[in-house]
């Protein structure tokens, strides 16, 4: 079985196989679209985890983005932000913040059926002997004028997560066929 990616973890570089992932849950977006995607009662026999998918909000402008909670606190995160449109790049960073606020999502006014693709891994999720770290990396393509982006939360938070959620930034529900999948990740070292 050959590797597919590297992951540091602790400061030590460990192999991931097709077998490292498992699938915990998935959740589509239905017709009528939905306020929030949450994963509850997420068990800590995991290394990592993995959140992946597409997602598109009702917001009546070009884009949105993410507000992402873990275990319902609504403080310690710092956040920080590197993205670019393929003529222009910025950064972003701000601490002591209520979420985690990553990427842009295509809003109501994009072009139709766009969404935007995303993997975020939380780091050592259930180590209660540290604090958390989230890692996303994003981006949406509307013809030429789409961003990509990598951002990153720190989040000052000792207990195991157990819980995640995901709304829009500021459209009041994800639109149909947005779609999260989590993944437990067991890293051999």
């Amino acid at each position: 079985m050959s590797p597919i990616l590297g992951i540091w973890a602790s400061g030590n570089s460990a192999i991931l196989s097709a077998t490292s992932f498992e699938s915990i849950a998935t959740v589509t977006v239905g017709s009528g679209g939905s306020s929030s995607v949450s994963f509850t009662s997420i068990p800590s026999t995991y290394t990592h985890l993995q959140v992946r998918g597409i997602a598109r909000t009702n917001r009546a402008t070009n884009f949105d983005y993410f507000k992402i909670t873990a275990n319902s606190q609504t403080s310690g995160y710092s956040n920080h932000d590197l993205y670019g449109d393929g003529a222009s790049a910025g950064v972003y960073g701000a601490g002591s913040q209520l979420r985690f606020e990553p990427s842009l999502i295509p809003g109501a006014n994009q072009t139709a059926s766009t969404f935007n693709g995303f993997v975020m891994d939380i780091l050592d999720y259930a180590n209660t002997n540290k604090y958390k770290t989230f890692r996303f990396f994003g981006g949406t393509d509307t013809n030429g004028a789409g961003r990509v982006g990598l951002h990153s939360s720190y989040f000052a938070y000792t207990s195991a997560i157990s819980s995640i959620t995901i709304n829009p930034g500021e459209g009041s529900a994800f639109s149909q066929y947005s779609h999260f999948a989590l993944y437990g990740i067991k890293v051999a070292a």
